[in-house]
C-alpha cells in the first residue's frame, strides 16, 4: 500500500473523478484504529477502465459507519471528499468542503493516516 499524503489528496481525487459514480465494495473494520474501505471505481490513467482501490485508515480518532448489509445502497453520484487539516484526515462520502460540514455525512471517517492500493476489478 501506498501512503496518502496532504500533497497527493487532490491528485488522487482528479484521477478517479472524486470516486464519483463508483461503487463500495466492501467495509471492514480491521481494529478500533484501523478501517479499510474498497472502492469499484473508473481510473482515467488507465482510460477509465474499472479497478478496485482500497483505502486503508490508520489512526482512526472518528467515524461514523453504516452496517455493510447497507453499502449497495450508498449513493455515490457526489463521489467522496478528502481534506486534510489540523494533521488529520478527513475522509466522507459526498461533496463536503470544510472539516467540520464532513460530521454531516452518511459515511465519514477521521484519521492520522491513509494508505491507498490498486487492484484488478
Amino acid at each position: 500500500m501506498k501512503p496518502l499524503n496532504a500533497a497527493g489528496i487532490p491528485k488522487l481525487l482528479e484521477r478517479f473523478d472524486d470516486f464519483k459514480e463508483s461503487e463500495i465494495r466492501s467495509l471492514e473494520i480491521i481494529s478500533p484504529t484501523e478501517i479499510q474501505i474498497s472502492f469499484a471505481l473508473q481510473d482515467k490513467a488507465r482510460a477509465y477502465d474499472w479497478v478496485t482501490l482500497t483505502l486503508l485508515f490508520s489512526g482512526v480518532c472518528d467515524a461514523k459507519l453504516v452496517d455493510t448489509n447497507k453499502l449497495e445502497y450508498i449513493d455515490m453520484s457526489d463521489g467522496v471528499s478528502i481534506l486534510y487539516a489540523e494533521n488529520l484526515f478527513h475522509f466522507a462520502i459526498g461533496a463536503y468542503k470544510t472539516e467540520a460540514s464532513i460530521k454531516d455525512a452518511l459515511l465519514y471517517i477521521v484519521s492520522e493516516n491513509i494508505k491507498y492500493d490498486e487492484g484488478a476489478f
